[in-house]
């Protein structure tokens, strides 16, 4: 790892986020100042997310959401295919490991990361991969509460539950509940 991750290359991946998010931002943002609005000027949502502001407007916004849906599905695509990606050479590995409890203590591990991996990319896609005339603003704002707050909360537990000394003090809890 130490050999693969050298600080160039860790420096190297952020710059190269940072530029895919910027470019990103910037032709939305780009995009959204051609757009009219003749009504209310009220996001009916807890932050400004780019679907509830195109239902907003009373101009055509097919160009708008077919950019979403171009950029995005790249964007997704590629990340869920990293993932898959790098999961196949982790289960390569840890098929090599040579105890049963070594390779079920790795698969956890992963299971737990995976599990959460799925959960936002789930959301994720069924927020931004839907056609217009299916879009509920109550059901986007559930959705994007869900992949902004919920998950993020849970990350730490689902980590947490690893902890041979977090278990423990869930069973001590559990049985003291039940006396």
């Amino acid at each position: 790892y130490a050999v693969s991750m050298s600080s160039r290359v860790c420096s190297g991946l952020m710059a190269g986020v940072y530029m895919v998010g910027i470019a990103d931002a910037l032709v939305h943002t780009t995009l959204a100042f051609r757009l009219c609005f003749c009504g209310s000027n009220e996001i009916n949502h807890f932050f400004c997310d780019l679907p509830p502001l195109f239902f907003l407007s009373c101009s055509d916004t097919w160009i708008n959401e077919l950019v979403i849906f171009t950029i995005f599905g790249f964007l997704e695509l590629s990340s869920i295919a990293g993932v898959l990606v790098s999961y196949c050479y982790i289960i390569l590995s840890v098929l090599r490991i040579p105890s049963a409890e070594g390779r079920f203590k790795a698969f956890s591990t992963c299971t737990s990361h995976l599990t959460a991996v799925a959960i936002f990319q789930g959301t994720v896609l069924f927020t931004y991969f839907r056609p217009s005339s299916s879009y509920s603003l109550d059901q986007d704002k559930i959705t994007s509460l869900f992949y902004t707050l919920v998950i993020p909360m849970l990350n730490p537990l689902i980590y947490s539950l690893r902890n041979k000394d977090v278990k423990e003090a869930l069973k001590k809890l559990k049985t003291k509940r039940c006396f």
